[in-house]
């Protein structure tokens, strides 16, 4: 959705402000709720997550929880942000990392810093600067995330005689390898139609899309980070090197079924995805940490993820937080998630929890999937949303779709830079 002209424009200066009742240190509790009896709405698309929700409602005979399932993507930011409008937006809402700063900027969600600031020592620096928007204000609660990894064919890197590359450079000349062997055959694919998956790639090299100074927004989609990247995928598509056809469409799944792509840098729900779309294949994949820039190094970036929000609509934000806080920080809630809602979640003690103590059906052959997933994503690189990330993506799908015949992508990253900051522009924000 579009932002519209009359949008708030004070985000800069909150996203700045600290606050004092925030808990470096972790020690601090979330606030107690309120007495009496509290009766809150929450919105959500996680499967079956209002089983989870009941559990609350069965503990918490003071605080009831009344659940809506909601549909993900922008209907539902455009929904909430009218009913936000309208003063009638539920409680508490899922929110996606990227739409965040847009309900941030439309005033609606509330500042929770008093009541779960203290939460942070329990998510990873990358997870928690999510929902603060690279400031001390504290937005929303993690709920679950998508830490980057390297999903491979072990059977088929030894058939070829390939080793998982620890750095880029090794990708690239281990695609190389592998298509001079074998010209059928791909060590992974550019997809431009996958704007997340770009965007992960781009963190993990220190990417910084969005920041704030001052009272103005910082865009620089087209930084050197993210040059680097493309410049790096543009290379191998230009040399023939890697598939250049999109990801989840049939050819695709096709080809991860029957081994034309080796490999598949991905997140931590890529199990789904290829138990789904190559399910002969089970047994036969291994992950590994993303390869990295710089030879030593051990960072990654997010594709996915979401957040529990209190509406600023709400008249319990205290009891709200504190709900949002339980959700997605107690044991036996963060259980019920991964059992039930089937979710990766962004408490680090819960990634490691007794939900995710066997791997995979489909990752048998990898009993340690979700040690070494945990390990991953505790290396997820913060980063800073901006309030307009629905014009920026369709701005890589169309500008990447038109530069991957030739793999020149510099110049579909100014596009994308140039259609993000004018948007911005348009829409009352001060860009610096």
């Amino acid at each position: 959705m579009k932002m519209k002209s009359a949008v708030v424009i004070a985000l800069a200066a909150s996203l700045l402000a600290a606050c004092s009742s925030s808990s470096d240190d972790g020690k601090e509790a979330a606030a107690p709720a309120e007495t009496g009896k509290v009766d809150l709405t929450f919105w959500s698309w996680a499967p079956d997550i209002d089983k989870v929700v009941e559990k609350w409602n069965v503990a918490h005979p003071n605080v009831h929880v009344t659940f809506s399932k909601q549909a993900n993507g922008d209907d539902l930011v455009t929904k909430i942000l009218t009913a936000s409008k309208a003063g009638n937006a539920p409680d508490l809402f899922q929110a996606e990392y990227q739409a965040l700063p847009t309900y941030v900027s439309n005033n609606a969600v509330a500042d929770i810093t008093k009541e779960a600031g203290g939460l942070k020592s329990k998510f990873a620096e990358g997870a928690w600067s999510l929902v603060t928007l690279g400031s001390d204000t504290v937005y929303a609660i993690p709920q679950d995330s998508g830490p980057m990894m390297y999903y491979y064919r072990a059977d088929l890197f030894e058939k070829y005689g390939l080793t998982v590359p620890k750095t880029w450079d090794e990708f690239a000349q281990q695609a190389e390898t592998l298509h001079k062997k074998d010209p059928k055959k791909y060590l992974t694919n550019f997809s431009a139609a996958d704007p997340g998956w770009f965007v992960g790639l781009a963190q993990q090299a220190g990417a910084s899309w969005w920041g704030v100074s001052g009272d103005s927004w910082k865009v620089s989609v087209n930084d050197a980070a993210t040059k680097k990247v493309a410049d790096f995928w543009g290379g191998l598509v230009q040399k023939g090197t890697i598939d250049k056809q999109p990801s989840y469409t049939p050819k695709w799944n096709k080809a991860l079924a029957d081994g034309t792509l080796l490999s598949w840098p991905s997140a931590v729900w890529g199990p789904g995805v290829l138990s789904s779309n190559a399910p002969k294949t089970a047994g036969k994949w291994k992950i590994a940490p993303l390869p990295q820039w710089t030879a030593g190094e051990n960072k990654t970036g997010s594709w996915g993820g979401s957040s529990t929000a209190v509406s600023a609509n709400s008249k319990h934000k205290a009891a709200a937080a504190e709900f949002a806080a339980w959700l997605n920080t107690d044991p036996a809630a963060t259980t019920d998630l991964v059992k039930i809602s089937q979710i990766y979640p962004a408490a680090s003690d819960a990634q490691s929890g007794p939900a995710l103590q066997t791997a995979p059906e489909f990752f048998k052959n990898q009993p340690d999937f979700y040690t070494v997933a945990k390990q991953i994503a505790g290396t997820a690189q913060g980063f800073t949303f901006g309030p307009n990330v629905n014009v920026t993506y369709a701005a890589y799908k169309d500008a990447f779709s038109k530069a991957i015949p030739s793999g020149a992508f510099g110049g579909a990253l100014d596009t994308m830079q140039t259609s993000t900051s004018d948007d911005m522009k348009k829409n009352g924000f001060k860009v610096s």
